[in-house]
């Protein structure tokens, strides 16, 4: 990866167990002496792994990152649930049910694809302008609307602890691997929580790129969306996509249905993100405006 030192660009995070994701925003912001640093899919305290900052310009790019697949690997601990479906909560139910290798490998093989997933208590997620987490502190429990989510992968293994199982996950936006490992042990007849949690991937951003946040480094925002077609403009053209113009797909070089596309020019520098706006036009959903 190229690294710069403008401060418009991505960086990529291993964030530590105990570390809100805003922490880390809030640490990064200090670091790099700008207000102007927002993430991309949060982690909660417990969980570490591979987390982006958009930094600059490249905070209005931060939804192209949240849509890329996910991957996460999380340890699996059979025979208990607690109220926050991980190793922070309380105990709110056991069972002496313990399903085996092969029960949980066909368990999880139900839940790839297309699915719906209720969203746990403890998440972010908001219902009547508060969020679940504060509703949950008070001491509430509400019934939540399930939401579409798509699971791509899981692998189920034993690990050297008994009832302790490893699950890795390839998944889209919106997973809660909480609730998934919940709902895999319940569908033997079981109960789980999540004991370790870590993602290890967003998009193409592996964990081996990750770094701490006090050693971080900005890469530019064309290489942050490197998972997204990218399209080199002449100059002709650059000057109608800096004033956000309307195009064809032809025009654009592009085949309609395929998008987002990064556009960029000459020097590989980002001039727009394009999306399909109807009628085989293309439309850019966030123009860069240029350096003076």
């Amino acid at each position: 990866m190229t690294k710069i030192s403008t401060k418009n660009g991505f960086a990529i995070i291993d964030k530590e167990a105990g570390w809100t994701s805003h922490d880390v925003v809030a640490r990064a912001r200090k670091i790099l002496d700008t207000r102007k640093v927002g993430h991309s899919g949060t982690l909660d305290p417990p969980a570490t792994g591979v987390l982006i900052l958009g930094v600059g310009k490249a905070t209005r790019l931060l939804r192209f990152i949240t849509d890329l697949q996910k991957e996460y690997v999380a340890t699996m601990i059979m025979g208990s649930e607690t109220d926050t479906l991980d190793a922070e909560g309380e105990i709110t139910k056991t069972t002496t049910t313990y399903p085996s290798l092969s029960d949980l490998q066909e368990s999880a093989r139900s839940f790839i694809g297309d699915i719906q997933q209720i969203p746990p208590m403890v998440s972010a997620v908001k219902v009547g302008g508060k969020r679940l987490y504060e509703l949950a502190r008070e001491g509430k429990q509400i019934d939540r609307e399930p939401r579409n989510i798509k699971i791509d992968k899981i692998e189920v293994a034993t690990t050297l602890e008994e009832n302790v199982f490893k699950l890795k996950v390839s998944c889209g936006s919106g997973t809660y691997i909480r609730s998934l490992v919940a709902d895999i042990a319940k569908e033997t007849g079981s109960l789980a929580h999540v004991g370790k949690l870590r993602r290890t991937a967003i998009g193409s951003f592996e964990e081996s790129l990750a770094e701490s946040i006090e050693s971080a480094q900005l890469i530019t925002m064309t290489e942050g969306l490197r998972d997204y077609q990218k399209i080199e403009v002449d100059l002709k053209l650059s000057e109608r996509v800096k004033v956000g113009a309307v195009l064809k797909d032809n025009e654009l070089g592009v085949e309609y249905g395929t998008g987002p596309w990064v556009v960029v020019n000459s020097q590989d520098e980002l001039l727009a993100v394009y999306e399909e706006y109807g009628n085989e036009n293309v439309k850019p959903s966030v123009v860069i405006p240029s350096e003076l």
